[in-house]
């Protein structure tokens, strides 16, 4: 989104009228017992979250995206430093983290705990995953590290790359990271259902499912979704959930 000063204008970018960037910001516009009902019907009965949680983005009005490393609203000065450093090594060099399509404080097994979203629309939002985001060498070779600390802490059947499937990758590898720091996490990849004005849309749950198993194969053992992996004895449970997410128009001509 953007602002014109002076003019009482407000712009948004073509991105955020489709696609799982749409769907995101509808769901969090709902009126916020909607929202959390919406929200809960996605996590339990692993988390649960309440209307005093915060999560981002929160709507049209506020679409930013969080960086677990930026943002104070999820993650303690301490936790948000180590994770800066375990992921880029010199937190003073200009290069991103990654950002998620939507987080939310919750309660995971009645402990403080995050809800990290990654959310898709269509079958191209996997396929064209295969990036390195970082720049410079020295980023590369850090973050390529991280990874291949968090694949052999996690054993025989996870193989998370930095060439192969990154951003599956990075995402479990942070998943995984903010849990070793004592942070229970619920991993969802939420597949939006229906988005018509995309070419490969999910049409169903089943749909979904099947594509990011196919995707994630040689990258996540297909037995770790749906259940607690236990990190220090910290939960992290990756969940694969389904929303249908549009708008519904209608209208009563009659006079």
């Amino acid at each position: 989104m953007q602002t014109e000063n002076g003019e009482g204008q407000v712009k948004f970018r073509q991105r955020e009228f489709k696609g799982s960037r749409f769907r995101c910001l509808l769901a969090t516009s709902l009126p916020p017992p909607r929202f959390v009902e919406w929200l809960n019907s996605l996590i339990r009965p692993f988390a649960e979250i309440s209307e005093n949680d915060r999560h981002m983005p929160a709507g049209f009005r506020r679409p930013e995206e969080a960086k677990l490393s930026e943002i104070p609203a999820f993650l303690s000065e301490q936790n948000r430093k180590a994770l800066t450093e375990w992921w880029l090594g010199d937190p003073a060099a200009a290069a991103n983290t990654p950002n998620w399509d939507f987080v939310s404080t919750c309660r995971v097994e009645g402990q403080d705990g995050l809800a990290l979203f990654e959310a898709k629309a269509h079958e191209g939002e996997l396929k064209t995953d295969d990036r390195y985001g970082a720049r410079g060498v020295a980023h590369r070779e850090r973050i390529s590290a991280a990874i291949e600390e968090v694949r052999a802490a996690l054993g025989d059947g996870w193989s998370p790359s930095s060439e192969r499937c990154y951003q599956l990758s990075n995402r479990f590898a942070w998943a995984w990271k903010v849990a070793s720091l004592g942070v229970p996490v619920a991993l969802v990849y939420l597949g939006f259902l229906n988005a018509v004005e995309m070419p490969q849309a999910f049409q169903d749950r089943a749909g979904w499912e099947r594509c990011l198993l196919t995707y994630a194969d040689g990258t996540v053992p297909r037995d770790a979704w749906e259940r607690k992996v236990m990190i220090g004895g910290v939960p992290l449970i990756p969940l694969i959930r389904s929303a249908d997410v549009n708008v519904v128009a209608k209208y009563n001509l009659t006079p």
